[in-house]
């Protein structure tokens, strides 16, 4: 098959534009829009006057700061944010996105800026209490619910598809009506985002169970998302992150949302 050259040299010209774009963007930053999905206590919401709040929030407003730029948040449901990044619809990805291989075939990230451990969830008097060795039993012929485009997605759908029942929700909170409701028999998710939503009306009527599930199993962490052409801009975001660890200001931050230290 013959090379289409022409096609070949036009490619390489939006090509080399993008990378020249994204390199005079970071350059002269004086802006950055952020994809958020703006849904996940304590992550990032919206307070009831309708202002954007969390930790993702604060800890992107002060790395922003370091950088001397200003923050502009743009919401998005959590599963559409790799493509909506993809399509320029924000320069960046701050919704507390795990860091995973799979991801990184797409996009590129930051280092870490935090980890947390993730538990499994169910109704308060229920049977679902299992240990390490007995997920797989006390899951059998149950309801998981799951938020889709969350890395929990892969771990309940590797683990326990061939002998649960799967149910992807657009958000958390959908979620968690279902469980509490009874609709489904247990859900999986941060246990910061638990413990943040523990005075909610449907929070009364579920529980933690099982073990805290934590380590390489989820990756390094969760970072900041970027297009791959957009490998300065990321940069000068990892100086700014790692300045921010360095000095405190996301420790400090971690203990205003979660009462504990969830830096790498």
């Amino acid at each position: 098959m013959k090379l289409d050259w022409r096609k070949v040299a036009a490619q390489a010209v939006v090509t080399a534009l993008a990378v020249a774009a994204g390199s005079a963007f970071a350059a002269d930053l004086k802006e950055i829009r952020f994809g958020v999905e703006a849904s996940y206590v304590p992550f990032e919401y919206k307070t009831p006057d309708g202002k954007l709040t969390g930790f993702d929030i604060d800890v992107g407003n002060a790395v922003c700061a370091k950088l001397k730029a200003k923050c502009v948040w743009v919401e998005n449901d959590f599963d559409g944010l790799i493509p909506a990044l993809q399509a320029r619809k924000f320069d960046a990805i701050n919704s507390d996105m795990t860091i995973t291989d799979q991801r990184k075939h797409a996009i590129d990230f930051t280092d870490p800026i935090y980890t947390i451990p993730n538990q499994l969830i169910a109704k308060k008097g229920s049977t679902v209490q299992p240990t390490v060795d007995g997920l797989r039993k006390q899951l059998k012929g149950k309801t998981i619910g799951i938020q889709s485009g969350t890395v929990y997605t892969k771990f309940i759908n590797d683990g326990f598809k061939d002998i649960a029942t799967i149910r992807v929700y657009k958000t958390s909170p959908e979620r968690d009506l279902d469980l509490a409701n009874g609709r489904i028999d247990a859900s999986f998710d941060d246990v910061t985002y638990y413990a943040a939503n523990a005075d909610k009306k449907e929070s009364a009527q579920i529980s933690m169970a099982g073990p805290k599930i934590g380590g390489p199993i989820w990756g390094p962490g969760e970072g900041l998302a970027f297009r791959k052409q957009d490998a300065d801009l990321k940069a000068k975001f990892d100086t700014a992150i790692a300045d921010a660890l360095k000095d405190g200001t996301v420790k400090k931050l971690s203990d205003k949302w979660f009462k504990t230290d969830v830096t790498p």
